[in-house]
């Protein structure tokens, strides 16, 4: 917990260097999603820091898993993800994460369409996060508690970033470089690096097209290199999945 917290500590003095405010008036992190309380925005006031720390600690392996370069990879990849997902603009688009808890149109697989920082999606989905023992909470009678508790929110978004569903390896693991791809991952041009997690979270619309990916994989790069510059942190290799085959 000392480790993630002083990432969150760097990441507000990062912040406050680059919007020119004190650092206490950035207070945390998540300053860093300046239209979160928005009032154009349906999230507005829902993702408190509060929440994400609480949710955070439930997981002890987040942000904490690695080397100090490493944990900073892994929360701007979990950053930049969460909210590309939860975007809502396109001037200074990459100020705009965070703007939205619930699908737009909640047309994919209601009523478990998208909700939360990573948009959860799919019965099995609310069924797995539920039943985990950092939520223990039925999701798929409640399906509306991932868009009304905050912390229940950030928790399905850390479970599912968290956690392997093969033959997909976690965002986790493979933020910090800890997955070895296997050789049927290797033929399917499948390779270590941030364009693995897009894999991972989309690969069915944004992997294998070339750039036809409607600028997806351009968007998620942007708000990761952006997070990258404000944790002091390279962001790797292999950044996109143009050629990479989606996971089956």
């Amino acid at each position: 917990m000392a480790a993630r917290l002083a990432l969150v500590v760097a990441c507000a003095a990062a912040a406050a260097a680059l919007l020119g405010v004190s650092a206490a008036d950035v207070g945390t992190c998540t300053t860093r999603w300046p239209n979160r309380d928005n009032s154009i925005c349906p999230a507005s006031g829902f993702y408190t820091y509060d929440a994400f720390i609480q949710a955070a600690n439930a997981f002890p392996g987040f942000g904490t898993g690695g080397t100090d370069e490493r944990n900073r990879r892994d929360l701007a990849a979990f950053f930049d993800q969460t909210s590309h997902e939860t975007t809502g603009g396109s001037a200074d688009q990459f100020d705009w994460g965070y703007c939205f808890k619930e699908e737009r149109d909640k047309a994919t697989s209601p009523p478990y369409y998208g909700r939360g920082p990573i948009q959860l999606t799919g019965q099995s989905n609310y069924e797995m996060a539920g039943a985990a023992p950092e939520l223990n909470v039925d999701l798929v009678n409640n399906p509306d508690l991932v868009s009304t508790n905050p912390v229940i929110s950030f928790k399905t978004a850390i479970w599912f970033w968290m956690t392997a569903q093969p033959p997909k390896p976690s965002c986790h693991d493979v933020a910090l470089g800890d997955w070895t791809p296997s050789s049927g991952d290797s033929a399917a041009g499948r390779v270590p690096g941030y364009g693995a997690i897009t894999n991972i979270i989309n690969g069915m619309y944004e992997c294998g097209v070339g750039t036809n990916d409607g600028g997806g994989n351009a968007n998620r790069i942007g708000y990761y290199k952006r997070y990258c510059d404000m944790l002091g942190v390279s962001p790797g290799d292999n950044l996109d999945c143009y050629s990479q085959q989606k996971f089956g």
